[in-house]
C-alpha cells in the first residue's frame, strides 16, 4: 500500500451552526469524554512490528478479530465525516493543508473505538442492544423535535444508523469503565478523616471572632463631622439609617443604615487605625472621626460575634467524600496511564498513517503541532508569532497550596513579579475602601463546542 501523506498533525475544526452543533455533540458526546478519560499519549514502545495487511490502515492486537483492524474503507468514511463536521464541501486530499489534521482525527476516532471496546472486553463490561436503543431514544428526544431533523443530521454528518449506534455504545461503555475503576478507590478511614480535620480546622472549619459595625464614610471631614454630631445625639438604628443615607459615600452600606457585618481583625490587619477604632471600642459607643488614608469614618460597634468552630462530627461526611474522591482520582489517573501505554503498544499503523498513537510511530522530537517555520533557519515569511517550548515547563506547587485533597497543590508556572505592581493598600470588604475583587466575567458556557464525529 502506498504512502498517503507522511506524519499527521493534531486535529481541530468545528461547526459554525449552533443548533446542528448541539445535536452532533449529543450523539457523540463520548468524544469529549475521550479527551478527559483517554487524552495524552503514552511513550512506551510496542513489542515487535507486525505488518499491516494490504487494504488496512491499522491493526490492534489483543482484541476480538472483528474489532482488530481499521480498513481503508473505514478510514475513508471517518475522514468524510470529519470533513462534514468541519463544514468542508469536499474531503481534502493528501497534501492539502487540512488533510493531515482531519486524517489524524479520523484515525484517532477509529482507534478510540477499538481501544474502548477492547478495554471493556478485558474488564468484562458489556452493553445490550436494549441499553443502546434506550439511550439513543433519549438522545433523539432531547435533541431532535422531529424525525425529519434527525434524518437531516444523518445526511449532513454523513452518519449511518450503524455509526450512531456504535457511538452510543461507546459512550455507554466509557461511562461504565469510569464507574468500575472509580469503585476500586477505598473509602477514607476514620483516622484519615481525623488527620485531615486537624490539619485544616483553623483555616476551613473555624470562623474567626468578628464584629458587626455601623459606619458613615466621607472624604469631606466637615460632612463627616455633621454626621458624627447627629449620631452622638441619637444613635438609634432609625437615626443611623437617616444619617448614613445623607452623609455616607459608601454605596455598600449607606442604604443599610451603615451596617457592615462580620469584620475580623485579620481583615483590618493592614489598617491599624480602623482596626483599633473597631476592636478597641465598646459596643454602642459612637467613635470618630477616624482618618483612613483620606477617608473619614464614624463607627459604632453594634454586635460581637464569637469564634465558631465546626466539630469533626459536623463535617466528617463531607471530609470523607473529599478524601475518597481524591483517592478515586489517583486510581483513575494510574488507570489512564496504563491504558494508554497498553493500547499504544498493541497498535500498529501502515506506512503513511503513523500517528503518535501507533507503536511504530517515530517522532522528530518536536512538539506535536509546532509550525515547521519554528525550526527553519530562514523561514519564508518570517518566524511565527509563537513557537512551543521544546520541553514542558516546570509548574511547581505554590507554597502552602498542597493539602490532602489537593496533593499537587496549585500548580502555576513561575514567572517574575511584573514591574510596577503594587500591593493593595486597603483591605477588601471594608466600607469605603477600593475593592480588589476581579470584575465579574461572563458565565461559562453550558454547552461544549461541537466535538469530532
Amino acid at each position: 500500500m502506498g504512502a498517503k501523506s507522511g506524519k499527521s498533525r493534531k486535529s481541530g475544526g468545528g461547526g459554525s451552526d449552533r443548533k446542528s452543533g448541539r445535536q452532533r455533540l449529543a450523539l457523540v458526546s463520548f468524544g469529549a469524554l475521550f479527551v478527559i478519560l483517554f487524552a495524552g499519549y503514552a511513550i512506551a514502545n510496542g513489542v515487535g512490528q507486525p505488518s499491516v495487511p494490504e487494504g488496512d490502515v491499522a491493526i490492534v492486537q489483543g482484541v476480538p478479530d472483528e474489532l482488530g483492524t481499521v480498513s481503508e474503507a473505514d478510514f475513508k468514511r471517518a475522514l468524510l465525516q470529519q470533513a462534514a463536521q468541519a463544514q468542508l464541501k469536499k474531503t481534502p486530499r493528501p497534501g492539502d493543508d487540512k488533510y493531515d489534521e482531519l486524517s489524524e482525527a479520523a484515525l484517532g476516532e477509529l482507534l478510540d473505538s477499538i481501544w474502548i471496546q477492547g478495554e471493556a472486553e478485558e474488564l468484562e463490561i458489556s452493553v445490550t442492544p436494549k441499553q443502546i436503543a434506550t439511550e439513543l431514544a433519549t438522545i433523539k428526544k432531547q435533541n431532535f423535535k422531529t424525525k425529519a431533523e434527525f434524518q437531516k443530521f444523518l445526511k449532513t454528518s454523513r452518519f449511518t444508523m450503524e455509526d450512531v449506534r456504535t457511538r452510543v455504545k461507546l459512550q455507554t461503555l466509557s461511562t461504565q469503565i469510569q464507574e468500575q475503576i472509580a469503585q476500586q478507590a477505598p473509602p477514607a478511614t476514620p483516622a484519615e478523616i481525623s488527620a485531615y480535620y486537624d490539619s485544616v480546622k483553623d483555616t476551613q472549619y473555624t470562623t474567626a471572632a468578628s464584629r458587626d459595625v455601623r459606619v458613615v464614610v466621607n472624604k469631606d471631614k466637615a460632612k463627616l463631622q455633621a454626621a458624627l454630631t447627629a449620631l452622638e445625639k441619637d444613635n438609634s438604628p432609625a437615626s443611623w439609617k437617616k444619617v448614613a443615607a445623607k452623609y455616607s459615600e459608601d454605596p455598600t452600606t449607606k442604604t443599610k443604615g451603615g451596617l457592615q457585618k462580620a469584620l475580623t481583625e485579620e481583615l483590618l490587619q493592614s489598617q491599624p487605625a480602623l482596626k483599633s477604632a473597631i476592636f478597641d471600642t465598646a459596643t454602642g459607643q459612637v467613635e470618630g472621626p477616624v482618618d483612613v488614608q483620606g477617608n473619614f469614618f464614624v463607627i459604632e460597634v453594634v454586635k460581637l460575634n464569637a469564634e465558631k468552630v465546626q466539630g469533626l462530627p459536623e463535617v466528617s461526611a463531607q471530609i470523607k467524600t473529599q478524601l475518597t474522591q481524591q483517592v478515586a482520582q489517583e486510581v483513575f489517573s494510574e488507570f489512564i496511564s496504563n491504558y494508554q501505554s497498553k493500547w499504544r503498544s498493541r497498535t500498529f499503523c501502515a506506512g503513511g498513517f503513523e500517528i503518535e498513537r501507533c507503536a511504530n510511530y517515530v517522532g522528530d522530537g518536536r512538539p506535536s503541532g509546532a509550525p515547521p517555520a519554528c525550526y527553519e533557519a530562514d523561514p519564508k515569511g518570517g518566524l511565527p508569532a509563537a513557537c512551543p517550548a521544546p520541553v514542558t515547563p516546570v509548574s511547581p506547587a505554590l507554597p502552602g497550596s498542597t493539602t490532602l485533597t489537593k496533593p499537587q497543590g496549585e500548580r502555576l508556572p513561575q514567572r517574575p513579579r511584573p514591574a510596577g505592581l503594587k500591593e493593595t493598600e486597603l483591605p477588601t470588604g471594608v466600607p469605603g475602601t477600593p475593592s480588589t475583587e476581579a470584575p465579574p466575567t461572563e458565565a461559562p458556557p453550558t454547552e461544549a463546542p461541537p466535538s469530532g464525529e
